[in-house]
């Protein structure tokens, strides 16, 4: 039993000490206003140590402003990691109008949505299995258009929205 537990203990001391990728929110942008809500396109730039691609699981985010909870899911599956390089993953975010109408307050003092968003990032390691690397949370906030910006497209970012939205509907 001893040369096992100090097999078991050898094998943890080594994992211990191995790079692990790291990830960092590069920026979250709004996409899109629809009929179904705002879309968002969260950045995240992730880096990988090792000198062969890693399969990426899952990404896992909470989107939260006012303290509550605007959105939140993941997104199964999202490819790999490049071998001995960053790679950037776009994870898109649906916040439907109903969440917005509760955050009515935070919206009519400065017409934006001040957010914090939380992701993890689930990876496959050959031998060790599953882990999640949680990120530092991302604070921001979302400058939401006017009626003006949204009818005589008063700047280059409303009249994309805009055209977003039409093809949306």
């Amino acid at each position: 039993m001893e040369i096992l537990e100090k097999a078991k203990n050898y094998v943890a001391d080594k994992i211990g000490d191995m790079p692990l990728p790291e990830a960092t929110i590069m920026g979250v942008d709004m996409k899109g206003l629809g009929l179904d809500g705002i879309s968002l396109a969260a950045k995240v730039s992730i880096s990988n140590p090792y000198a062969v691609p890693i399969p990426i699981g899952e990404i896992p985010y909470v989107v939260k402003s006012a303290e509550r909870v605007i959105a939140s899911g993941s997104i199964p599956d999202p490819g790999s990691l490049k071998a001995s390089d960053s790679t950037v993953v776009d994870v898109p975010i649906k916040v439907p109008h109903s969440i917005l109408l509760s955050l009515i307050r935070d919206i009519a003092g400065d017409w934006d949505i001040d957010y914090l968003l939380e992701i993890g990032l689930v990876i496959d390691l050959p031998v060790i299995g599953n882990i999640t690397i949680p990120l530092p949370d991302f604070k921001g906030e979302i400058k939401l258009p006017t009626i003006s910006d949204l009818f005589f497209g008063t700047s280059s970012e409303a009249e994309q929205t805009v055209d977003d939205t039409v093809k949306a509907t």
